[in-house]
C-alpha cells in the first residue's frame, strides 16, 4: 500500500515533524473542564448520609466531654473516606484502562510508510487515510480521492452522505463525520478543540451518562431506607426523650439506631461490582464501552451472529471456478487460459488496494498465474461501491491507450439479472452455483463490460454485462465453533446466523458446525415482505438469515426486541451499525471490525473469537449472581443490628443501651469490605451456566430472595436476644452481656459471609472456591474480635469483657446455628433438582475444569 501512495508523491511528516506539530497542538483529545477526582470523591463523602451521621455524634460525644468516643468517631469518618476512596479510584482506574482501549485508530502516511496509530495521536500536517467504514478523526482538505463520500449529519443533521473530492472547492472532512463510501487521503488542519466538533463542544466527557434499570432499582431501595432511617430516627429520639429528659443521651442512641438501618454498602457495591466486572471482561479481551451492558450480559437469550470471520476463518482460499463459456468447474488456479481470464476479470472487480480477504486471494491468484502484470498500466477512473439488493460492485479502470476494462463482482443472483444470458445459460450457472455452494464455498459471479465516452450510467444496474464465471472461496469453520454453540444452547441460548452468502453455502456450514435449525432459512428480501403481525413468530422459528441488508438486519433484531428476547449482535461491517446499536448488547470485532461497528457496538471482541461470548456471557452472570448475594448479605445482616438496638430502647429492658454508636460503626467497617471485596472476588457458581437466562425485566429484589434475607435476618435477632436474656438471667452484667451479643453478631455474621456464598449448593462446596479474600478478612474479623475482648485498653474503650471459655463457645454457636439451619432449605432445593446437578461441568472463574466436592 505504502508503494501506491508513495507513486502519489504522498510521503506525509517525519518523526522530527510530528513531535513539533504536537508541542504545538497538543493531543487529539477534546479538554473539558474536568473537577479534580479526589475533591469530587470527597464532595460526595461529605453527602454520605452515615458520615452526616458520624459527624453529629462525634459533636455530642465531645460537647458531653466523652473525648475518646468523639475522637474515635472522628478516625472512623477519616476510614470510611479512605475505603470509599480506595473503591472510586479502583471503579476510576478500570474505567480509565477502558477508555484506552476503546480509542479509535486512524491510518496515516509517516516517513513514507503507511501506520496505524490512535486517533489523538493525529498532529496537523498529518497525511490522513480515510476508508469506507471508519471515522474521520480530525478535520482537514482532501489531497486525493476515490469515489469518495461522507456522511457529515454529526455537524449539519442532514443524513445523506455528500461526494466530495480535491478538485472541488468543498473539500474539506470534519471530525466526526463517517465515510460512506470510497478512500480518501486529507491533509489534517485541526485536532482536537480546534475541530469544528470541537469548537461546537460536542465533547462526549460533558454526555452524562443514564442510569441503568438496575442502577434506578438500587438506587430507590436504597432512599426508601434511609427515609425509613429518618422516621425511626424521629421516633426514638422522642421516646428516649420523653422518657429520660436526657437530650444528648437521647440523640445518642436515636443516631445509634440511624447508623444501623443506613444500607450506605449497597450502591459503593454496585459501583465496584459494575467496574471491576468490566476491567475483568478487558483482560479476557472483551472491552465493554458501557456499563449497563456488563448489567445486560446475564440476560442475553439470543445471540445474532455472522457467518464470515465470526464462525468461519475469514481465511478466504480461491477453491474452485466455474467458466461459463466452457460451462466447467475448475479445482483451485487452474493454469487454462480460460480461467486465468476469469481470474483477471474477477482481479479487477476488486480494490485497487485489497484489505477484504477474497480481494486480497484474487490478488493474489492473478500475481501467480499471470504472465503480463498489467496493474501499473491502468488507474480507475470510476467506480461503483457494493450496492443493490443482492449487491454487486464495478470498478472501471483505463490507461494511457484509452483502452478500457469495465469488472464487476458481487452475489451470482445479482450479475445474473443485469448479465445478457439465455434461459439455458442461466440455468446452468444456477445449478453450478448450487453445487459450489453445497460444498460450503463462498460464491461470487463475476462479469464484464464496455461503455464509450465519460457519462456512465447513475447505477451499475444499468450496464449490460457479459457474464464470466463463478468464482469460489472455502472458508473453513473456525476449531471452536462447535463447543461455543454447544455452550450457548446449554445456557439456554438461542443462536442466529444473519449473513450476507447465499442459503445453501450457510446451511452447508452450518450442519458442519452443529448448528440447530440449519433445515430452514430466509432471505433479506422474503423477510421485508413480511408484516409485522407474521414477523415476530418468523422470526423466532428462523434460525438462519441470507443475502440479508441493513434494512433486513434491523427489523429481525427489532421483532426479537418486540417478541421479548435479550438480543446480542455481533457485527464487523458499515452496515451492521443500526443493528448493533438497536441490539442490547451490540458486539463488534476488535481486528475485522470497520470503526463504524465499534462505534456502535457497546462491546468489542479484541481477537474476534466467539468463544469470549460464551465468557462474557459467564461474567455477566457471575456479577450479577454475586451482587445479589452482597446485597442479600447486607440486608440479612443489617435486620439484627437494627432490631438489637431498637428492641432493648423501646422495651425499656434493663440493659437499654446495648451498642453504642462506636459499636456500630466497627460493624459497618467489616460489613463494608466482606461484601465489596469477598463477594466480587467469588467465583462462577458451577451451574451457573445450565441455567436459563434472567429475564431482563426481572426486579432486583424479587420477592422471594427479599424473603429469604429477612428470615435469615430475624434468625440472626433470635439468636442474639436469646444470648441476651441468657446473660442477663445469669446476672453476668451489662460488659459481658454486651461482650456475649457482640460476640454471637460477629460469628453471625462469618458464617453467614459463608452460607450466603451460594444460595443453592452447601457452604461445605463452597470452601473449595478459589476465593482468598474470604479467608483473608474471615481472618482480620476474628483478630480484631479477639484484640477488641481480650486487649485491655481496648475492652475498656468499646466497653467489653473478657469472657469465659463456655461464654465465647456459646455465643458462637449461637451464631453458627443462628445461620446454618438455611444449609437445610439449600439441602432440599438440590434434591428436587439432582437430575440438573447431574449435567454440570463443573467450572472456575477461568473456565476450565474443577473436581467438585
Amino acid at each position: 500500500m505504502a508503494s501506491v501512495f508513495a507513486n502519489l508523491n504522498i510521503r506525509g511528516l517525519t518523526d522530527e515533524q510530528v513531535l513539533k506539530a504536537r508541542a504545538g497542538s497538543g493531543d487529539n483529545k477534546f479538554r473539558a473542564k474536568k473537577e479534580n477526582p479526589v475533591l469530587k470523591a470527597l464532595k460526595a463523602i461529605v453527602q454520605e448520609p452515615m458520615v452526616v451521621l458520624l459527624l453529629v455524634a462525634s459533636t455530642i460525644y465531645l460537647v458531653v466531654g466523652n473525648t475518646s468516643d468523639a475522637l474515635f468517631l472522628a478516625a472512623a469518618i477519616l476510614l470510611v473516606a479512605a475505603i470509599s476512596i480506595f473503591q472510586d479510584s479502583r471503579s476510576r482506574d478500570a474505567l480509565e484502562k477502558l477508555k484506552q482501549f476503546t480509542l479509535p485508530v486512524a491510518k496515516v502516511i509517516r516517513n513514507g510508510e503507511v501506520v496505524e496509530i490512535h486517533s489523538d495521536e493525529l498532529v496537523p500536517g498529518d497525511s490522513l487515510i480515510l476508508e469506507e467504514g471508519t471515522l474521520v478523526a480530525a478535520d482537514g482538505f482532501i489531497i486525493h480521492s476515490n469515489d469518495f463520500s461522507v456522511n457529515e449529519s454529526v455537524l449539519t443533521g442532514e443524513s445523506m452522505a455528500v461526494f466530495k473530492n480535491q478538485r472541488e472547492e468543498n473539500r474539506q472532512v470534519y471530525q466526526g463525520s463517517t465515510i460512506a463510501s470510497g478512500m480518501a487521503v486529507a491533509q489534517v488542519t485541526a485536532t482536537g478543540n480546534n475541530s469544528r466538533l470541537g469548537q461546537i463542544g460536542k465533547s462526549l466527557s460533558e454526555i452524562q451518562d443514564e442510569k441503568t434499570p438496575l442502577e434506578i432499582q438500587i438506587g430507590n431501595f436504597v432512599t426508601k431506607m434511609v427515609i425509613g432511617g429518618v422516621v425511626v430516627f424521629a421516633f426514638v429520639w422522642l421516646i428516649n426523650y420523653l422518657k429520660s429528659g436526657d437530650f444528648p443521651d437521647s440523640l445518642l442512641k436515636a443516631l445509634t439506631l440511624a447508623m444501623s438501618i443506613l444500607p450506605e454498602e449497597i450502591p459503593v457495591a454496585f459501583t465496584t461490582f459494575m467496574a471491576l466486572g468490566a476491567w475483568r471482561l478487558m483482560k479476557m479481551g472483551i472491552v465493554v464501552k458501557q456499563m449497563k451492558t456488563v448489567e445486560t450480559l446475564g440476560s442475553a437469550s439470543v445471540i445474532c451472529t455472522d457467518k464470515t470471520g465470526t464462525i468461519t476463518q475469514n481465511k478466504m482460499a480461491l477453491a474452485k471456478v466455474y467458466v461459463h463459456a466452457e460451462s466447467q468447474i475448475f479445482v483451485g488456479a487452474d493454469p487454462a487460459p480460460a480461467v486465468r481470464s476469469l481470474i483477471r476479470d474477477a482481479m479487477w472487480a476488486s480494490e485497487p488496494i485489497p484489505f477484504d480477504p477474497m480481494e486480497i486471494a484474487l490478488h493474489e491468484s492473478y500475481t501467480k498465474n499471470t504472465t503480463q502484470d498489467e496493474r501499473p498500466d491502468f488507474r480507475m477512473i470510476h467506480e461503483y461501491p457494493l450496492g443493490g439488493k443482492p449487491p454487486m460492485m464495478t470498478h472501471i479502470f483505463e490507461n494511457n491507450k484509452a483502452e478500457r476494462i469495465i469488472a464487476a463482482k458481487g452475489a451470482p443472483e445479482a450479475l445474473l439479472k443485469v448479465s445478457n444470458l439465455a434461459e439455458a445459460g442461466k440455468s446452468r450457472i444456477s445449478e453450478a452455483i448450487h453445487a459450489l455452494a453445497a460444498e460450503g464455498y463462498r460464491v461470487l459471479g463475476v462479469g464484464t463490460s464496455t461503455w464509450a465516452g465519460t457519462d456512465f450510467p447513475a447505477q451499475q444496474q444499468d450496464l449490460v454485462f457479459n457474464f464470466t464465471g463463478l468464482i469460489a472461496f472455502y472458508d473453513p469453520p473456525k476449531d471452536n465453533i462447535p463447543e461455543v454453540l454447544a455452550a450457548f444452547y446449554k445456557a439456554g441460548i438461542d443462536v442466529k446466523i444473519i449473513t450476507g452468502d447465499n442459503p445453501v453455502t450457510t446451511a452447508a456450514i452450518a450442519n458442519s458446525v452443529g448448528f440447530r435449525g440449519s433445515e430452514k432459512s430466509m432471505t433479506g428480501e422474503e423477510l421485508m415482505k413480511l408484516d409485522e403481525a407474521g414477523l415476530g413468530k418468523i422470526v423466532s422459528d428462523t434460525n438462519i438469515f441470507t443475502r440479508m441488508f441493513p434494512e433486513a438486519k434491523l427489523r429481525i433484531v427489532n421483532a426479537l426486541k418486540a417478541h421479548g428476547e435479550v438480543v446480542a449482535m455481533t457485527g464487523d461491517g458499515v452496515n451492521d451499525g443500526p443493528a448493533l446499536k438497536a441490539a442490547h448488547i451490540g458486539i463488534a470485532m476488535g481486528k475485522k471490525g470497520t470503526e463504524i461497528a465499534k462505534q456502535a457496538a457497546s462491546m468489542i471482541l479484541a481477537d474476534d473469537d466467539l468463544a469470549k461470548m460464551v465468557e462474557a456471557i459467564r461474567m455477566g452472570r457471575r456479577i450479577y449472581s454475586n451482587l445479589k448475594k452482597a446485597i442479600q448479605y447486607i440486608i440479612s445482616i443489617h435486620i439484627p443490628i437494627i432490631l438489637i438496638v431498637f428492641i432493648p430502647l423501646v422495651l425499656g429492658w434493663i440493659y437499654p443501651a446495648i451498642f453504642s454508636p462506636v459499636h456500630v460503626i466497627f460493624l459497618e467497617l467489616i460489613m463494608g469490605p466482606t461484601c465489596s471485596i469477598i463477594y466480587e472476588n467469588e467465583p462462577a457458581e458451577r451451574n451457573i451456566m445450565i441455567q436459563p437466562p434472567r429475564p431482563f425485566t426481572a426486579t432486583f429484589f424479587r420477592i422471594n430472595e427479599l424473603a429469604t434475607s429477612v428470615v435469615q435476618g430475624f434468625a440472626i435477632t433470635a439468636g442474639l436476644l436469646f444470648v441476651y436474656q441468657y446473660s442477663v438471667y445469669g446476672n453476668a452484667g451489662e460488659s459481658v452481656t454486651r461482650t456475649m451479643v457482640f460476640v454471637t453478631l460477629i460469628a453471625a455474621n462469618i458464617f453467614l459471609t459463608l452460607v450466603n456464598r451460594s444460595f443453592y449448593y452447601s457452604f461445605i462446596t463452597t470452601l473449595a472456591y478459589r476465593n482468598n479474600m474470604v479467608f483473608y478478612m474471615i481472618g482480620i474479623t476474628v483478630l480484631t474480635t479477639g484484640s477488641l475482648i481480650f486487649v485491655g485498653p481496648f475492652a475498656q474503650f468499646f466497653e467489653l469483657s473478657p469472657l469465659s471459655l463456655e461464654q465465647l463457645a456459646l455465643s458462637t454457636g449461637i451464631g453458627f446455628l443462628s445461620v446454618t439451619w438455611f444449609e437445610a432449605g439449600k439441602w432440599y432445593t438440590r434434591k428436587r433438582f439432582r437430575r440438573t446437578i447431574a449435567e454440570y461441568q463443573p467450572e472456575t472463574p477461568s473456565g476450565t475444569n474443577k473436581v467438585t466436592s
